[in-house]
C-alpha cells in the first residue's frame, strides 16, 4: 500500500508540474511555438502609428548571423523572426515615453524556401495574449500574413530592417 501511494504521489506531482500542462498549442499550420525565443537577440524594433502598438523583433542564431552580415535578402533558411508586440502605454511618472503595455501577440516568420513555396519560402505563426492562443480557425490563415507581406516582396516578404548597433 505504501508503494502504491508513493506511486500515485509521483505520478500526480508529475502531471503537475513543469511546462507540459501549460504547452502552448502549434497553429493551425502545424508550426509549433518556438519555446526558447525568449532567448533570442534583438534585431530590431517599430512602431505602429495605426493599431498604437510597439514591436520588438527577435531572431535565432540563424536569423541574427544574417542580420549582422547583412544577408538578408533573402534571408537564409532556418532563419526564424520573432515579433512581440504590445498596446502603447506610459509611465504615470514619465507620460512622454512610449512604453510596452497590454501584451498582444507574439509573431514567428520561419524560412524554409521549400516547405513554405506558397508563401513566398515562409512560414508564419501567431498566438494571441498572454495565454498563447494559436491565431487562425484552420491553416488557411497563413494567407492573411502573405497577402500583408506581399508588398514588401523585394525585402525577402519582411517588413523588419535590421537596426544599426555600432
Amino acid at each position: 500500500m505504501k508503494n502504491l501511494l508513493l506511486c500515485c504521489f509521483l505520478i500526480i506531482g508529475f502531471a503537475g508540474s513543469g511546462h507540459a500542462g501549460n504547452a502552448v498549442s502549434p497553429t493551425p499550420n502545424g508550426i509549433a511555438f518556438p519555446e526558447d525565443y525568449k532567448d533570442w537577440r534583438v534585431i530590431s524594433s517599430s512602431h505602429r502609428l495605426d493599431n498604437n502598438t510597439l514591436r520588438v523583433i527577435l531572431g535565432n542564431e540563424t536569423a541574427i548571423e544574417a542580420a549582422r552580415s547583412g544577408q538578408t535578402n533573402p534571408w537564409p533558411n532556418g532563419a526564424i523572426l520573432a515579433k512581440l508586440v504590445w498596446k502603447d502605454s506610459t509611465l504615470p511618472s514619465w507620460e512622454k515615453a512610449v512604453v510596452p503595455g497590454e501584451f498582444v501577440h507574439v509573431e514567428f516568420m520561419i524560412k524554409d524556401s521549400k516547405k513554405h513555396q506558397n508563401t513566398g519560402g515562409w512560414g508564419f505563426a501567431r498566438w494571441k495574449g498572454l495565454q498563447q492562443e494559436p491565431y487562425g480557425q484552420d491553416a488557411s490563415f497563413v494567407y492573411e500574413c502573405f497577402g500583408c507581406h506581399t508588398p514588401v516582396k523585394e525585402n525577402d516578404y519582411v517588413f523588419t530592417h535590421p537596426s544599426i548597433i555600432p
